[in-house]
């Protein structure tokens, strides 16, 4: 049983910070020395990325939830037509 439902948006926004603190370390530390402006694709291709799949996965939650919502065809509770309250 999950405890929440999956957001694969928020995974790649996650791993997208995670990238850049890499990049940054990584110049830090000497490894490498990456162009100034290396953080400005990673970022838009990340957040992008994010975007598309936030879309998605809400496109499907949606149209999962509407084919459950029309599988409900009977009759409600009460058809009796008096819906006063006494």
């Amino acid at each position: 049983m999950l405890l929440h439902e999956f957001r694969p948006g928020r995974l790649l926004v996650g791993l997208t910070a995670l990238a850049l603190t890499a990049l940054y370390a990584g110049d830090l530390a000497g490894a490498w020395t990456p162009p100034w402006y290396a953080v400005v694709p990673v970022l838009c291709g990340g957040l992008g990325a994010a975007a598309l799949a936030t879309w998605v996965a809400y496109r499907i939650r949606r149209r999962s939830a509407r084919s459950r919502s029309s599988e409900s065809t009977e009759a409600p509770a009460s058809s009796s037509g008096s819906q006063a309250i006494r």
